[in-house]
């Protein structure tokens, strides 16, 4: 019976292995930021023009959030493949270098390699099924999305690793999300959604700039030549700064020229959060471990200030 009992007991521990090893392939903590573009652009359909069809939304959050799931695992594979994000142990910035599954043998290859298809091919369902329900051009936007996941580090493409990535990431998870979302409820596009798509955009920009400057050295000697690795960790700093000022002017702009709701200006309640990132980045940007808290806070940043604009399109929607 003991026998059986501690049997029993390393089975269900190697269970609970394999799916905490699976938990941190996903990368759970930046699911959000393709969700909440997702739930960004279809509050907007429904605050400025009465339409919101919940299955739809549903289909949406969950077809954006697996395709993500299939971007960080193929990243993990190609990178893995490429020799980069090797650092282990106790020298890895927990926000940086991929999920570490593959450099620390948690996971098979071929398995990530399988599970990042799967995902893709479930999103490509899900956009089929939204493309007959509601238009040709959910298969559009649905072809961005996948084929930029797909193409982020797979040759012979691998944008990412020839300086457009950051470009690739702004768009993708600003005006493709944001306004795929706001399509899929209205079957059309607008000029607000676009606008304020930006800043989930330019804050995506700044997070992936931020998680490349403690990557310098093995991007770099992994042929991985992003714009940190191209510049330096010094301009990386600037870059981070145009992002978040690019978030930031976008939505004082906006509600300034009177081109989306005024609610939007919720979305400055982060601005605190930000320049916290940002001091924490300047003190530290040569430490890869104590920037750390820099890249949390901007995960922060990107969630406190799309929520603060999705709650602000809620009450301009509750109160027209």
């Amino acid at each position: 019976m003991a026998l059986k009992a501690r049997a029993a007991g390393t089975s269900r521990r190697e269970r609970d292995g394999i799916l905490s090893a699976w938990m941190q392939a996903f990368r759970i903590h930046y699911i959000p930021t393709s969700i909440f573009p997702a739930v960004l652009g279809s509050v907007i359909a429904w605050a400025t023009g009465e339409t919101f069809h919940p299955w739809y939304f549903v289909l949406v959050v969950i077809g954006v959030s697996i395709n993500h799931m299939g971007l960080n695992m193929i990243d993990d594979v190609f990178d893995y493949r490429h020799a980069v994000d090797q650092s282990r142990g106790g020298e890895k910035n927990p926000y940086t270098g991929g999920s570490g599954v593959l450099t620390e043998e948690l996971l098979p290859v071929g398995y990530v390699f399988a599970a990042s298809i799967l995902c893709f091919i479930v999103t490509g369902i899900i956009a089929l099924y939204l493309t007959v329900a509601v238009g040709w051009a959910i298969l559009v936007f649905a072809a961005i999305g996948v084929a930029s996941s797909v193409l982020y580090t797979m040759p012979p493409v691998k944008y990412g690793y020839r300086g457009f990535g950051e470009l690739g990431l702004l768009i993708n998870f600003g005006p493709v999300i944001c306004l795929g979302a706001y399509y899929v409820q209205t079957t059309s596009l607008g000029r607000e959604p676009f606008i304020i798509s930006l800043v989930p955009g330019f804050l995506m920009w700044s997070m992936i700039v931020i998680n490349e400057i403690p990557d310098y050295e093995e991007d770099r000697n992994a042929g991985k030549m992003n714009l940190v690795a191209r510049f330096g960790r010094v301009a990386g700093i600037g870059l981070y700064a145009a992002g978040l000022i690019g978030a930031y002017g976008t939505i004082i702009i906006a509600a300034w020229t009177r081109a989306t709701s005024p609610g939007v200006l919720l979305g400055l309640l982060s601005v605190p959060v930000a320049v916290s990132a940002f001091r924490v980045l300047m003190k530290n940007y040569m430490n890869r471990l104590a920037m750390a808290p820099a890249n949390l806070a901007t995960i922060k940043v990107h969630f406190l200030t799309l929520m603060c604009l999705i709650m602000g399109y809620l009450g301009t929607g509750f109160l027209r």
